[in-house]
């Protein structure tokens, strides 16, 4: 976000002298912050806080009547989240360690030079409007989070998307038809399985099964049971997995995998709430729901020869498809510090603090392995971290034995059109050349460490270019 050029409420400028108080509010003015009330007396400040709202406050210190410091003390108690740039004749260490103590955003010393008025004016603005999208965000989040049962509390995370999964694995909770869960490997699939068993308030427990790598016969006999002697070295009644999640939930994991032989009979399961246990000619009645999950898309499963077209819209009714991380990099923060305290528990350590850059590195990885390679990532990095902050190092290491933009960023195929065809004309090398620079620093918010192994040069080869860009 950039700074707020129209600020919706006022910037109140205080200063007895008003030929400053004129020279402040003639650059800001010509520099299209035309939202501006003045004050040469400090006596009346506390009434104009108390009769509108400000953007911002510069603020003199040593003024007669009303003292600066008195009016930054007074702000700091009663309007806690509008920021305070000091003007003052006083240069001194002291000071500027008070002010800033006492809640003051910036200080300046007078003369103040036009630029570095308008640099400090434009951050502040910028952190009042961060800060208000913040309190926005979490407002937001809280009245989602009042709609949504507290099964899923074991889902870190802030997305609002994941907030509209929640609501609708509640409302469909209770039917009892079937779910089917898609989503990469390591979204947390089983983990909203074991939410939708929590809400649905069954009198079973919940029984898993990877259905992957079965052959039709073990996958009826782990789930319909057989009976004595079905079978050579079948010499007693085996219980099957439905019956043994009776009243509950049974979960077929990587259900994409399903051989043909065993579709047909988990279609009459779910159809006509019946199956065979192997070596009996008598149907039993099956009393449980059942979810199933794959990593195959909706579109794989249903474009596919090998999966019957009658299940699958048997499974669809109720569909719940888990994002990927790389569409909800907002929840990585949360995930690592959740991270950082599972491990600091289970190795008995004291967690370490997080350097904010480690986000904006995460932030420009695509996590093929989701939030389970993250946690990877995460407990090797504290394994071997030392210090007080956590090291970017082992992040840094895996990250380079990883190549970031392979998945998304693939070279075009031999027959296929290169990125470059919907261009009329090609854009010169040093203009493609700004364009990646730019790029690259966007994505690392600016840090040209980041930004350097994103473009594959050094930090001093990026340095070089930014400064023939200027």
């Amino acid at each position: 976000m950039g700074p707020s050029k129209y600020p919706e409420c006022p910037i109140l400028i205080v200063d007895d002298e008003e030929h400053l108080l004129f020279s402040y509010d003639t650059v800001l003015r010509s520099n299209g912050i035309s939202n501006i009330v003045t004050c040469s007396d400090s006596r009346k400040v506390s009434s104009l806080l108390g009769e509108q709202d400000f953007a911002l406050l510069l603020l003199d210190l040593y003024m007669p009547h009303v003292a600066g410091e008195e009016i930054l003390a007074q702000v700091s108690r009663d309007y806690p989240h509008l920021p305070v740039i000091i003007i003052t004749g006083v240069d001194t260490v002291d000071t500027a360690v008070y002010c800033i103590k006492n809640g003051a955003f910036d200080y300046m010393v007078k003369p103040v030079e036009e630029g570095r008025l308008l640099t400090s004016v434009n951050r502040a603005l910028e952190f009042k409007a961060l800060r208000k999208e913040n309190v926005s965000l979490k407002n937001r989040i809280l009245e989602h989070q009042k709609q949504i049962p507290d099964s899923f509390d074991a889902i870190i995370t802030r997305d609002p998307g994941m907030f509209s999964i929640f609501k609708y694995a509640a409302a469909v909770a209770g039917s009892p038809m079937p779910v089917l869960i898609t989503g990469e490997t390591g979204t947390g699939k089983e983990l909203f399985v074991e939410c939708l068993h929590n809400i649905s308030n069954p009198g079973g427990k919940l029984v898993k099964l990877n259905v992957a790598g079965l052959d039709d016969h073990l996958f009826s006999d782990t789930l319909f049971g057989h009976r004595k002697g079905a079978f050579t070295g079948a010499e007693k009644k085996r219980e099957g997995l439905v019956q043994q999640a009776a009243g509950g939930t049974l979960f077929l994991d990587e259900i994409g995998d399903l051989s043909v032989p065993s579709q047909v009979k988990l279609l009459r399961l779910l159809q006509n709430r019946e199956y065979y246990p192997l070596g009996s000619d008598e149907t039993e009645y099956a009393d449980t729901r059942v979810i199933v999950a794959t990593n195959f898309t909706l579109q794989a499963l249903h474009s596919s020869d090998t999966f019957r077209k009658d299940l699958y819209y048997r499974l669809q009714t109720h569909h719940i498809h888990i994002p990927a991380l790389k569409e909800r990099k907002g929840d990585i923060p949360l995930l690592v510090d959740f991270f950082l305290n599972q491990a600091a528990e289970e190795m008995n350590r004291k967690k370490p603090a997080v350097p904010k850059e480690l986000f904006t590195l995460l932030g420009t990885y695509h996590f093929p392995g989701n939030i389970r390679e993250l946690q990877s990532m995460v407990y090797d990095a504290f394994s071997q971290h030392q210090a007080r902050v956590l090291s970017m190092e082992a992040f840094k290491g895996y990250l380079s034995r990883i190549d970031p933009l392979t998945p998304e960023v693939d070279s075009p195929d031999p027959g296929t059109d290169s990125i470059f065809s919907a261009f009329m004309a090609l854009p010169t090398l040093k203009q493609a050349e700004h364009q990646l620079v730019k790029e690259a620093l966007d994505r690392s918010e600016g840090n040209q460490s980041i930004a350097a192994k994103l473009l594959g040069i050094s930090r001093q080869a990026l340095n070089r270019r930014v400064k023939n860009m200027m």
